[in-house]
């Protein structure tokens, strides 16, 4: 009997934190976007949060690019994230990382994330436009993986999103703040202002 009333916990914890998540992302954006976020909804909580117990809850995510690099894509805690060009982020968010429900001091996210340092690169293409595989491949070369693992901030119940802020030198950031970039309140706004130097010392 007690296996089956920790099963039922386990699904009513799935739906609830499928429902928060959508309902967070509806107010945020459109039809279209909604329509793939739920493919992911049901992607990810499928496999995480049913699994997680009643005590996790799902977290929407956002990336910002402080950098001149691309990134390609990236993850926290396996869960994530898009496409980011140059200087750019804050678009829609992505469904959905999990986290304990009450935020415990040490509580941290591993962030992994692939580059492109030359975005702008100009890649040789045949003559009917295709991108000419051996420079493609040249071009890939350069790729690179990172990862890091960092603290996350405390936050409430009613969290709204975890962003994750791509800094020079391949440093990285979560913040779990609910104000908008355009907001006073906005705690990182240092982030927008920082100067990408020539070089890195962890190079």
């Amino acid at each position: 009997m007690s296996t089956l009333n920790n099963m039922f916990r386990k699904l009513l914890c799935c739906m609830v934190s499928i429902v928060r998540c959508c309902y967070r992302m509806s107010k945020r954006a459109n039809s279209r976007s909604i329509n793939k976020s739920l493919v992911l909804v049901f992607g990810m909580l499928s496999i995480t949060a049913c699994n997680a117990g009643p005590e996790m809850v799902s977290a929407p995510v956002k990336g910002f690019n402080h950098t001149s690099a691309e990134i390609m894509r990236f993850t926290i805690n396996g869960a994530g994230g898009p496409r980011i060009p140059p200087n750019q982020g804050g678009g829609n968010e992505v469904c959905c990382s999990i986290l304990p429900m009450q935020w415990k001091p040490g509580l941290r996210a591993l962030i992994e994330w692939d580059k492109d340092p030359d975005p702008h690169g100009d890649v040789k293409r045949d003559k009917y436009g295709q991108i000419d595989k051996d420079a493609y491949v040249s071009h890939s070369e350069k790729f690179s993986h990172h990862s890091a693992t960092v603290e996350i901030p405390k936050y409430s119940e009613e969290m709204c999103a975890l962003q994750v802020h791509f800094l020079p030198c391949d440093k990285v950031r979560v913040s779990t703040t609910c104000y908008g970039v355009e907001s006073d309140n906005y705690p990182d706004k240092a982030y927008f202002q920082m100067k990408e130097p020539a070089s890195c010392s962890n190079h």
